[in-house]
């Protein structure tokens, strides 16, 4: 799981994938509504943390906040506007990322070990995290409705104009981002893939901006770590967790994200055989709530 991570970071949070990204969010803003910025508000904190299921988080994370910042903070809002919007968007993305058996932390580190694939997670957890994602970003736009119209939907402030990006180059990294997803499983050939992509990347710098080698690296050290100690944690844990029922493990598992990282939370959990089903749905449910709830993430 570390390269898998470390290779799908890399890929996703590239420029063709933002842009390509970026374009659908604005437009369809744009065709909710062409006269506020309701639209763009309700596309970027209601459609970008769905989106991550399939970027990763910290893709949706970083695509969110420039669409943000460059679309809406920057035509000048309130301290409160831009609290409201920001705690929103953490609590969207954490759940938004449970659509697939990739993207999540808390949800790869476990998925593998319980048999779950991306249906399973879209049928138990992906369409709830749906409806709280909407349900979210429409209490938001509730309390800011009246700033939201006050904000001009005209020209925007924005960077110089990079060079546009053909679509081969798009469809190319599209097919890189797939062809890591589907080879998760088979590291040499995912390793081979991404090896493509940085020779790509190095060949066509007009069409990239910095790569997050750095950033994508060290998470992936940190889940190698996970894995390499966490099954020395296995004396405690175990002990601890058969002594609870299901809605304890829930409670419990929100309040541990304050001082654990939530991927952390649930690698140590299926380390535990025979834990029944709603226990582990319990477990992971709590880890992704109440990490940015309570609890800041360490891939932020």
């Amino acid at each position: 799981e570390p390269l898998f991570v470390f290779a799908i970071m890399a890929v996703a949070a590239t420029r063709p994938i933002l842009e390509l990204a970026s374009g659908i969010i604005l437009r369809m803003g744009s065709a909710l509504t062409s006269r506020t910025m309701h639209g763009t508000y309700l596309a970027t904190l209601c459609f970008i943390p769905l989106l991550g299921s399939l970027i990763t988080e910290p893709a949706a994370m970083t695509l969110a906040a420039l669409i943000i910042g460059q679309h809406i903070f920057a035509r000048g809002v309130s301290s409160r506007f831009m609290y409201i919007t920001v705690t929103v968007l953490f609590v969207n993305i954490s759940i938004g990322g449970t659509l697939t058996n990739f993207a999540a932390p808390p949800v790869l580190m476990v998925s593998a070990t319980w048999d779950w694939d991306a249906f399973f997670m879209l049928r138990n957890f992906g369409w709830k995290a749906a409806c709280a994602v909407l349900v979210n970003t429409l209490g938001a736009i509730g309390l800011l409705n009246a700033e939201l119209h006050r904000l001009n939907p005209g020209a925007d402030s924005t960077k110089p104009r990079q060079p546009g990006i053909p679509l081969s180059m798009v469809l190319l990294h599209m097919a890189f981002l797939a062809g890591i997803v589907m080879f998760a499983h088979h590291p040499a050939i995912f390793l081979g893939i991404f090896l493509l992509f940085l020779g790509v990347a190095h060949a066509y710098p007009q069409y990239q901006q910095r790569l997050i080698l750095k950033e994508a690296l060290l998470v992936g050290f940190f889940l190698g770590g996970l894995v390499v100690l966490g099954g020395l944690q296995e004396w405690w844990l175990k002990p601890l967790l058969m002594s609870l029922d299901a809605n304890t493990v829930f409670v419990g598992a929100i309040g541990l994200t304050a001082v654990t990282d939530n991927a952390a939370l649930t690698y140590l959990g299926s380390l535990v055989d025979g834990l029944p089903a709603d226990f582990k749905y319990a477990l992971v449910a709590g880890a992704v709530v109440g990490q940015r709830c309570i609890g800041p993430s360490r891939d932020d």
